[in-house]
């Protein structure tokens, strides 16, 4: 019976990436603010996300750091899916995904060092350096979202990040709704 009754632990995460990564694509992100609609601009997106939600689960109490942990592990594994079905063979993978992973980290310390800061000026800096690889753009605004977002996530516990949904603006949903 053990095989039929084992929950798999990791769905709510699972289930946390794949909201975090819906909101990385909403479409007004790169209508209004003008984050390019390629690989690279989508990705740039999703770790900005992932980043909030991260930095989030790091102020939070044990078992957090475990989810932010297999978060990270998930948000791998689905960045080297994405890289096979595009058509990046077994031997080319592993160098990307190093390139990926060095991205991904460099962003988080460099929105971490932003945020620790309490300057906007410096979130936005970061922001056009990897975000917009300094294209023109609204930095402003996407700066504007970003802080509204983290001000939600401030107000969340684990099991309202677990828990919660993107849409809307009820206050169940409040968290992590869409911003203006």
């Amino acid at each position: 019976m053990w095989p039929f009754v084992r929950r798999n632990r990791l769905a709510p995460i699972e289930r946390l990436h794949d909201r975090v990564a819906a909101l990385a694509r909403k479409r007004r992100l790169f209508a209004d603010f003008g984050v390019a609609d390629s690989f690279e601009g989508r990705f740039e997106l999703l770790v900005l996300h992932l980043a909030l939600v991260l930095r989030r689960l790091a102020e939070l109490p044990p078992p957090a750091q475990d989810a932010a942990q297999d978060l990270t592990n998930i948000a791998f594994r689905r960045l080297d899916q994405g890289l096979r079905e595009i058509g990046i063979g077994d031997l080319g993978v592993p160098k990307r995904m190093l390139t990926l992973a060095g991205a991904f980290y460099g962003r988080a310390a460099a929105y971490d060092a932003a945020f620790n800061s309490g300057e906007r000026a410096k979130l936005i800096d970061a922001l056009r350096r990897n975000v917009f690889a300094g294209e023109a753009a609204d930095y402003d605004g996407l700066a504007r979202h970003v802080e509204a977002l983290r001000c939600r996530l401030a107000h969340c516990d684990l099991d309202a990040l677990l828990g919660c949904e993107f849409e809307g603006n009820e206050p169940t949903n409040i968290a992590l709704g869409e911003t203006t």
